[in-house]
């Protein structure tokens, strides 16, 4: 007999609207990883993202990669009818000793009897856990409403269940045992679940259950969710395009198309004057590996000697640079494209030369989003392509990529100075897909975000900025561009130098 699919519960950190969206279960050795996570507050940004939620996963919803919901309320069950029905399918789970159980609904979207009664009997024992005194009759009451629960959230089905679909479902302020034991059980069948506690938590009691992971992302607010209108969003999901999902500091978002590749072209990326950013790419089965070292030389003169010797001229001493010498320094800020298995490219983001071996940081929602990515290098009319992701850190959101070119690594500050208030600053990134744009301001101000020290600074940075370079007038790098708050003007976060220099040891040699 087949062993039925298993569940493992958070095996990474959800700490955004943006990270449960890109979030993408696996099934490896019969056990599926899925999220059950709650967002405490509001960042000040809530709302814009989970309109940019909407849009971006009803889009995969229409191409067929996932099914998405988000759900305003659970009904009420009013209807005797009904609630005779699934009061017998009850009765035919128990009569089964708890090992088959089905609704028209499940039968219809093809969801396992033996996982749906093992996902029912989890959900009752979790309600059960969370009263003091539970009897038979409560556990009848709570799995017929809990039947009638699924099978309303099984009619926005678009696509039949199976072990690798992407499913996700949010709600909002959820406060009951029920509800909330509930959405548990949808986590049970394989379902992503993100609950958007603005106004307050759960119950003390349902919490020492551990069966969520919690994070606070700003103060209690008494926000009117807008409804998830699922006729707007089929009708232009039936023409969006794929979105880039990985950033986090963009009001609009862009559309990116990787246009027909041709085998004749040359392996390099374009960027047109007007427009979206375009990558050509020659026709291959499988991601490949970079160029070869013969070609990376040919494209190498294309930069005239002098000019590459005035770039990386040592200095005898530390001084300040002027905004045209640390200009100069965006040849050691790259753009990278972020693939899917199909090798279509779905969002870009910027990264930073660490070491001379081919070593890149970027922000680990960069590199999370894709099954391989695409580098390209100013002065270089060839792109990398790799799949290496040799080490990243959720918390701290740096990932390190590694492409095989030798690199000319940006200095990271060492501390020898603190950080100030007022000090200039200067960003360069790949906004918009705009290839190493170089933008100034100053630090505005220090942070602690989900323990984590952030920057906040004033250099303008948008979609695409991320994994950018924050460099002092010095031309050494501070810091790392990690998110914007839309509507903020120019309020800008960095990972600081502490935490990189930390989490790149061992890859500046």
């Amino acid at each position: 007999m087949e062993e039925m699919l298993r569940f493992r519960h958070n095996p990474m950190e959800v700490s955004s609207v943006q990270a449960f969206e890109q979030t993408r279960g696996g099934v490896c050795q019969n056990i599926k990883n899925v999220c059950f996570v709650r967002l405490l507050g509001d960042n000040g940004t809530l709302l814009h993202d989970i309109e940019q939620m909407d849009d971006k996963l009803s889009a995969k919803m229409a191409q067929g990669r996932c099914v998405y919901q988000r759900i305003q309320n659970l009904p009420g069950l009013s209807d005797p009818d009904k609630a005779e029905y699934y009061a017998c399918c009850y009765q035919a789970w128990k009569q089964s000793g708890e090992k088959s159980l089905e609704t028209k609904a499940s039968v219809k979207t093809g969801i396992p009897k033996d996982v749906l009664a093992w996902a029912c009997g989890g959900a009752v024992k979790a309600l059960a856990g969370s009263k003091s005194a539970f009897s038979d009759s409560m556990g009848k009451n709570f799995a017929v409403k809990l039947l009638f629960w699924l099978d309303q959230v099984l009619k926005g089905f678009s696509q039949n269940w199976k072990e690798t679909l992407s499913i996700k479902i949010v709600s909002h302020d959820v406060a009951r045992a029920q509800e909330y034991c509930f959405f548990y059980f949808l986590t049970l069948l394989g379902i992503d679940v993100l609950l958007l506690q603005c106004r307050q938590d759960i119950d003390p009691k349902l919490e020492s259950l551990g069966l969520s992971e919690s994070f606070r992302l700003g103060e209690w607010t008494e926000h009117e969710f807008p409804a998830y209108d699922v006729e707007r969003y089929s009708a232009a999901a039936k023409t969006a395009q794929a979105q880039p999902s990985f950033a986090k500091d963009s009001q609009e978002p862009v559309r990116i198309h990787l246009p027909q590749r041709d085998r004749q072209a040359k392996n390099r990326l374009r960027q047109p004057e007007q427009g979206p950013v375009r990558i050509s790419l020659p026709e291959r089965n499988r991601p490949g590996k970079s160029q070869t070292s013969a070609q990376i030389k040919t494209a190498a003169k294309t930069m005239p000697q002098s000019q590459a010797h005035s770039q990386r001229q040592p200095l005898t001493e530390r001084r300040e640079k002027t905004f045209e010498e640390l200009a100069l320094l965006a040849s050691s800020v790259v753009l990278v494209g972020i693939h899917d298995r199909q090798g279509e490219l779905i969002g870009t983001g910027s990264g930073i030369m660490i070491g001379r071996k081919g070593y890149i940081l970027t922000n680990n929602h960069v590199a999370s989003g894709g099954c391989f990515y695409t580098v390209r290098i100013e002065e270089d009319e060839n792109v990398y392509e790799t799949e290496e992701v040799i080490k990243y850190n959720q918390v701290l959101d740096l990932a390190v990529l590694r492409i095989e070119r030798k690199l000319q690594p940006l200095p990271v500050y060492s501390g020898r100075q603190k950080l100030v208030r007022g000090q200039r600053v200067v960003a360069i990134g790949s906004p918009l897909g705009l290839f190493n744009s170089v933008s100034d301001g100053i630090i505005s101000g220090f942070r602690v975000i989900d323990d984590v020290d952030m920057i906040q600074f004033t250099a303008p940075t948008s979609r695409g900025s991320s994994g950018g370079a924050l460099l002092n007038m010095y031309g050494e790098v501070i810091g790392i561009s990690t998110a914007g708050m839309d509507r903020g003007q120019n309020i800008n976060l960095a990972v600081g130098y502490e935490g990189i220099n930390m989490f790149i040891q061992g890859f500046t040699g």
